[in-house]
């Protein structure tokens, strides 16, 4: 089984919602943060969010106040909740996970050469 396998990626207009799903195997949904990154081609891959074992999460600032990402214990899948979304959102999303805590906290800013396990990314396509 993979770690981290994403879905839900889809084409949808701006100002409209998705949800992106990372289902994960039981060892790193119980012992792992859980990251979402993004990136698009000719750009770095972007952190957007993260979550631990509490639900504690953050958000870069180029989502905060439209994203969530929220947690499914008894089947293991990490939501990434999309609001209001923008051309701009137009990316392959990944979820990745990190089992470095500072202090019990997931490491924030994200750092990807920090992540541990990567899913193959799931492809989300705005238009305007």
């Amino acid at each position: 089984q993979e770690p981290l396998v994403e879905s839900g990626g889809a084409s949808v207009q701006a100002g409209g919602s998705l949800r992106l799903s990372c289902e994960v195997s039981g060892y790193v949904y119980n012992n792992f943060c859980i990251a979402w990154f993004r990136q698009t081609p000719g750009k770095a891959r972007e952190g957007v969010g993260v979550i631990d074992n509490y639900k504690r999460v953050n958000f870069a600032e180029s989502v905060t106040g439209r994203f969530t990402i929220t947690k499914d214990n008894p089947k293991r899948i990490v939501y990434l909740q999309m609001n209001n979304l923008k051309p701009e959102d137009t990316a392959k999303y990944y979820c990745a996970a990190d089992g470095d805590l500072v202090n019990g906290r997931c490491v924030w800013p994200l750092d990807q050469d920090g992540m541990e396990y990567w899913g193959k990314g799931t492809l989300v396509s705005i238009s305007s």
